[in-house]
């Protein structure tokens, strides 16, 4: 499959149309240039808040349930799009009231044929937890999809090896992320580049970029897009299959192939995602070495 992942910014939308037509731009340009599996980041949605004026978007509070309310229509026009398109979509993830108590952080997947399902981040960073009070959802899913098994680790989530493993049975793994800071970005494709590594599996990165003074959740934003394998058999020696230029817009895109997935962890240089469950006897018995 051809992978398009997003360095995404966001805009002040005055009305409903303004949307639509950015979305379906992004969307055509990347089914243009050939991509089955488009990937927008996480928070992208925030954008919506814009629609009910300055004091809603720049409020952190309003901002969440204004985004929560405008989701539904939401799936519907990339429904229209994946359909219009003939592409799979993940949609920039948005805080939903969805019964948790607290709105969740949830991706949704969007396929050509009409279906759709959701992916909630697991685990939440210091901002969601302390100030945005939003909290973990659903589990993890693996997606059958007609381009394969599919995966989503919401940015902080690539961080955690447990929950990577979690979905060691999917061919690609997405990480749409929502960074400020260059250290930020770092994190999660370093995250997300080990997934690949432990997992034989290709990991595809897509990132919010440039600042939103209207918004205190999403006002400042670094990343890129980047698609990232792991460094063997059929693979770049880097385990970087294809990554953009820092805080430019735009796509990032690279072919996933399958088979190349399936012959690296069958007969890799190296063989991590068979050789996992070897390190755990030897951390239940971590021996102690008194050099005093």
């Amino acid at each position: 499959m051809k992978i398009a992942t997003a360095a995404y910014p966001l805009d002040w939308l005055d009305n409903w149309a303004q949307y639509e037509d950015k979305l379906a731009a992004w969307v055509a340009e990347a089914a243009g240039n050939g991509a089955q599996l488009l990937v927008f980041p996480e928070y992208g949605a925030m954008e919506l808040s814009t629609l009910d004026g300055a004091t809603v978007a720049g409020d952190l509070e309003q901002s969440i349930h204004s985004v929560s309310e405008k989701m539904e229509d939401a799936a519907a026009l990339h429904l229209k799009l994946a359909a219009e398109h003939g592409v799979h979509i993940l949609g920039a993830s948005a805080p939903v009231n969805s019964g948790f108590g607290r709105p969740v952080n949830r991706a949704e997947l969007y396929t050509p044929a009409g279906k759709r399902d959701h992916q909630d981040k697991q685990i939440m960073t210091r901002f969601e937890r302390e100030d945005w009070g939003i909290t973990g959802g659903g589990p993890l899913k693996i997606f059958d999809t007609a381009l394969g098994r599919i995966g989503v680790l919401i940015c902080y989530d690539s961080e955690f090896p447990l929950l990577g493993r979690a979905l060691a049975e999917a061919d690609v793994i997405l990480v749409p992320s929502c960074t400020e800071a260059l250290a930020g970005y770092w994190r999660v494709r370093i995250g997300a580049m080990s997934r690949a590594l432990e997992n034989q599996c290709v990991t595809a990165m897509a990132s919010i970029t440039g600042a939103n003074e209207w918004s205190e959740a999403v006002d400042m934003n670094t990343g890129t897009g980047g698609i990232f394998g792991p460094p063997d058999k059929g693979f770049p020696g880097t385990g970087v299959l294809a990554e953009g230029t820092l805080n430019q817009p735009g796509w990032t895109y690279a072919e996933a192939d399958l088979e190349a997935i399936a012959h690296v962890r069958a007969d890799g240089g190296v063989l991590n995602r068979l050789h996992w469950e070897e390190q755990l006897p030897r951390v239940k018995s971590v021996a102690k070495a008194d050099l005093y």
